[in-house]
């Protein structure tokens, strides 16, 4: 088993030549390998130009002084805008350039979870994951959420680390779903949240086939594919599926399914499968899939829920549908169309590989977005946004 990735690092108001702490990204960045001690008297261009240089600072002041540090880091970055592209293909990877460049960047400001480090080679575990900076906030509950229990000092970019508090306090509050009567749907860290409210009400709303309406053969079993926070699990659980298998590839979206099932009384209907696309064995009248919409590469956990890489869930499933189908069952593909008029995929590709994986269309369904991107004149890729339409699309096998 590899050692955990550590950083190294020295501090001149110390009598400790080097000290070390292990290092953890979200994102799989490498530990960065030059790091320099930061504080309150550290300014804003130096920290910039360090980081751009590809040297880590460590922030041994004020948190909200180190709040402040990477504000003032992220008007530096957002001065140089991307440069306008030439085709909407062109503009989405230029934006995606420019935010790796950002994410890089400013990245490179850390903070020391668990607040005690010590010598190279030693390392004394405390019992939290707290941070041992002036005016800090208690961080241990949602750092363990998160990332499990503590494994020692730990240093981590303080980007991530307001990410993961945010996403703690998503999780403590949760998402009102409307499709759900209001219930709340609670995500966890590296889950993807439903606040896209527009594709969950398509399922709640879409016309169950025959082999899952109410004078179907019992039990009348859905699969929900890529689940995320088990969300359409839970509403087709509550439009009378007798059973709801979820599946996903993340462990964190299966362990966030079983929690919102159980807090939403449904563990006797929502089934969590082992991690993967379908589950092992067994075919249902329903098979719905919300995949990532964009096949493009993600950069951290929360945006594998956004960017598929080649398409290749979205491939998956419609090869493996068909399969998966009892006689008179359909899937349901919910998919937007920003994709394709960002020219990463095209209409007709999309419908043949429908054609090729032994599908037809039986109908469609579409919906315009609400969320408050559509709206945003300032965002690059405004007028895919505005004009973006969201799909459920629903297939059934040829021979059928």
């Amino acid at each position: 088993m590899p050692m955990p990735a550590r950083i190294e690092w020295t501090d001149s108001d110390t009598n400790h030549p080097v000290f070390s702490a292990r290092w953890h990204s979200e994102s799989g960045a490498a530990a960065p390998r030059r790091v320099v001690v930061a504080d309150d008297t550290t300014k804003a261009a130096t920290a910039h130009r360090l980081a751009c240089e590809g040297t880590a600072l460590l922030w041994r002041g004020d948190f909200h002084g180190a709040r402040h540090l990477l504000a003032a880091m992220a008007r530096r970055v957002d001065r140089k805008p991307p440069p306008p592209g030439r085709t909407p293909a062109d503009a989405f990877h230029q934006h995606r350039r420019a935010r790796g460049h950002r994410a890089r960047v400013l990245g490179m400001l850390l903070v020391l979870l668990d607040g005690e480090y010590d010598l190279v080679g030693e390392c004394d575990p405390v019992g939290g994951r707290g941070l041992a900076l002036r005016r800090a906030p208690d961080v241990r509950a949602a750092c363990r959420a998160a990332y499990g229990p503590p494994g020692g000092p730990t240093a981590v970019s303080l980007r991530e680390l307001l990410g993961v508090v945010g996403a703690h306090e998503w999780r403590v509050k949760g998402v009102p779903v409307p499709a759900l009567g209001g219930a709340r749907i609670h995500p966890h860290y590296g889950v993807f949240s439903p606040v896209r409210g527009e594709y969950v009400d398509l399922v709640a709303r879409a016309l169950l086939p025959v082999a899952a309406g109410r004078d179907a053969p019992r039990p009348r079993t859905a699969f929900d594919i890529g689940t995320g926070t088990g969300v359409l699990a839970a509403v087709l659980a509550r439009r009378g599926l007798d059973r709801v298998v979820a599946t996903d590839i993340n462990p964190r979206a299966l362990a966030c399914t079983r929690e919102n099932a159980q807090l939403l009384g449904l563990q006797g209907l929502v089934e969590v499968a082992a991690p993967g696309l379908f589950p092992t064995e067994g075919c249902a009248a329903l098979v719905v899939c919300n995949p990532p919409w964009l096949p493009a590469r993600p950069t951290s956990a929360v945006e594998q829920g956004v960017y598929d890489p080649g398409g290749a869930m979205l491939s998956g499933f419609l090869g493996g549908l068909a399969a998966r189908l009892v006689p008179g069952g359909e899937g349901w593909l919910v998919l937007s169309d920003l994709a394709e008029r960002l020219q990463l995929r095209s209409r007709e590709a999309l419908l043949g590989e429908i054609a090729a994986a032994g599908l037809r269309v039986v109908d469609r369904l579409d919906t315009v977005p609400r969320h408050p991107r559509a709206a945003d004149a300032a965002d690059p890729l405004h007028a895919a946004r505005a004009a973006e339409v969201t799909s459920l699309w629903r297939l059934a096998p040829d021979s059928f």
